[in-house]
């Protein structure tokens, strides 16, 4: 998931059956005071997404990492599921 500005504290992955939802909120607040006025800037931003994992999914090994603006999620799955991988059939 590209989500540049961001940082890795700002997301919230959860795992509910098998509905994973990753979800981020971020908060900015400035404040520039001078000597005739006061201004102030507020930036909220937020996302929400969500997927239904497939049953090949070792949930026990879902691992996430933040680098660069890019969120990586590594949903491993099943030894089954490798095995039976697809194939590409030849018409002939």
């Amino acid at each position: 998931i590209a989500a540049p500005g961001l940082h890795k504290s700002d997301f919230k992955i959860d795992l509910d059956g098998n509905m994973l939802t990753i979800s981020a909120h971020k908060e900015e607040n400035k404040e520039n005071k001078d000597e005739n006025y006061t201004r102030r800037e507020y930036n909220y931003s937020s996302f929400s997404r969500s997927f239904t994992l497939p049953e090949e999914v070792v949930q026990d090994k879902i691992n996430a990492s933040y680098d660069g603006g890019i969120l990586k999620l590594t949903l491993p799955k099943t030894e089954k599921a490798i095995k039976n991988a697809s194939k590409n059939i030849v018409v002939n």
